[in-house]
């Protein structure tokens, strides 16, 4: 990169260019012939090929390239992993030269050790800046949230962990008891016990029944309150407490300011650790800011994250935190045998500094009110589209049977999915009822492919909605 940002036109050369081009049907023969060997070989809990029936060849950029010569317009980034879009050419060498050198250490130090963690301190959150530790554990985010639980019970007297109602954190045993969704632990209980749901603005759908911003009084965070004050709440000895500041899984959640101010607040009057899970929103993702905290005006004791870190998908994950929480714990207080896998940390530092000479942070924010602009635009022409909400490329669309019942329409979403995904276009689902279109894609994405797959996106949905 030589310090050099790149222009407009030259991001276009991190794409395949001519997306969308659909040349044979979805899936086609090759796709279709591998699938038969996945479904022969691997195991039942496989399950993103159930919706994007393909076999992949290559990536580059936004766009992805199938078996059969199809290439797509990718709203994903493999789910918030690849910000600086997949086979980044300026990651990716740095990547190759390390790997020609070592890439197993375990966590004794390398210079690409070094480089990350100068690099993530020196873009650490408000006062976490110059005075954070961080540590790395397995390779996904859900070690990562361990960790945190592990940080909290270290340093404080209790024991129980506050997450909140939307929230996704994980699979493994402790990050999974404090994810919210049912239908992710009914087969696996019990988990580790301790963990109390609390209440996330979900202002579409007041959790409190309240229909405006006009009636809100904040109940959600007077509620949370009111568990720490009311001597018969049942909250006993809390530890810590995990929140991500934009919600993705659950539908592109986006909280009252106050409402994360008002949980840096309770976390500090009462002692208690509070970690913010920038797993899927942070590194760019809602623009302007590394973190999505930062939104807020809140800086959390701790950090999680995962995803981006490793910059082009190289597994890696960690948790940045106040230096004050270091001293809790010792030598192998936390552990993992990949624990900073060296070409995870070469890769991170290089995409960090990919998007500090690119400025994508701004062009995040940018493209994202863009995107915003469009999505409302499509909001106003259709019944079907009761809510679009976002920050950055972060970017949400609820799906209802109509605006006035406000019924969640999965159905209608599944079918536009579809269609899209013949089409040329991959749209990410979610929501608390699966109901929701997630746009998430590279943020080094064109303005053009931006609009190529949006305008198909609005075709699809508009001929969906006349025969539905």
């Amino acid at each position: 990169m030589e310090g050099n940002n790149i222009i407009e036109d030259e991001f276009k050369e991190l794409h395949f260019q001519g997306a969308p081009k659909v040349i044979t049907e979805i899936p086609g023969p090759k796709s279709r012939a591998i699938l038969e060997k996945q479904e022969l070989l691997d195991a039942n809990v496989v399950s993103y090929p159930l919706t994007y029936t393909f076999a992949l060849e290559a990536a580059k950029g936004a766009t992805l390239m199938d078996v059969d010569g199809n290439v797509y317009v990718d709203f994903s980034a493999g789910v918030s992993v690849c910000n600086v879009g997949y086979q980044n050419p300026y990651v990716l060498e740095v990547v190759k030269k390390q790997a020609d050198k070592i890439i197993h250490t375990l966590d004794i130090p390398t210079k690409a050790r070094i480089d990350i963690l100068e690099a993530l301190s020196r873009i650490a959150p408000g006062s976490m800046k110059g005075n954070s530790k961080i540590i790395f554990g397995g390779p996904s985010g859900s070690d990562a949230v361990e960790a945190a639980i592990k940080l909290a019970k270290v340093n404080k007297k209790g024991y129980r962990i506050i997450t909140f109602e939307g929230g996704y954190h994980g699979q493994t045993s402790g990050s999974l008891a404090a994810t919210a969704k049912k239908s992710y632990k009914e087969n696996y209980l019990p988990l580790i016990p301790g963990i109390v749901h609390a209440p996330y603005p979900y202002c579409y759908r007041c959790p409190f029944g309240k229909e405006s911003a006009e009636e809100c009084d904040m109940e959600c965070l007077r509620y949370i309150e009111h568990l720490f004050k009311d001597p018969y709440s049942g909250l006993v000895q809390p530890a810590g407490m995990i929140v991500e500041p934009i919600q993705g899984e659950s539908g592109i959640l986006i909280p009252p300011k106050e409402f994360i101010q008002g949980l840096a607040r309770l976390c500090k009057e009462n002692d208690i650790l509070f970690v913010c899970d920038e797993v899927q929103a942070g590194f760019g993702r809602t623009g302007t800011y590394w973190w999505s905290c930062e939104h807020f005006d809140v800086t959390p004791d701790a950090i999680t994250m995962a995803k981006s870190l490793g910059g082009i998908g190289i597994p890696i994950a960690g948790m940045m935190y106040k230096k004050e929480f270091d001293e809790a714990w010792g030598p192998g207080g936390h552990m993992g045998t990949f624990r900073g896998n060296v070409l995870g940390c070469a890769a991170g530092a290089a995409a960090i500094k990919f998007t500090e000479e690119t400025q994508l942070l701004k062009r995040s924010a940018e493209l994202g009110d863009y995107a915003l602009e469009l999505l409302k635009d499509l909001q106003d022409e259709v019944n079907c589209i009761g809510d679009v909400r976002g920050k950055g490329l972060f970017l949400g669309v609820e799906f209802v049977k109509n605006k006035d019942s406000k019924k969640p329409a999965e159905d209608l979403l599944k079918k536009i999915v579809a269609k899209c995904f013949e089409r040329g276009v991959i749209v990410w689902k979610g929501g608390h009822w699966i109901n929701v279109a997630r746009f998430i894609p590279a943020l080094t994405i064109t303005k053009e492919l931006l609009e190529k797959g949006l305008e198909i996106f609005s075709e699809v949905v508009k001929e969906i909605e006349k025969t539905t």
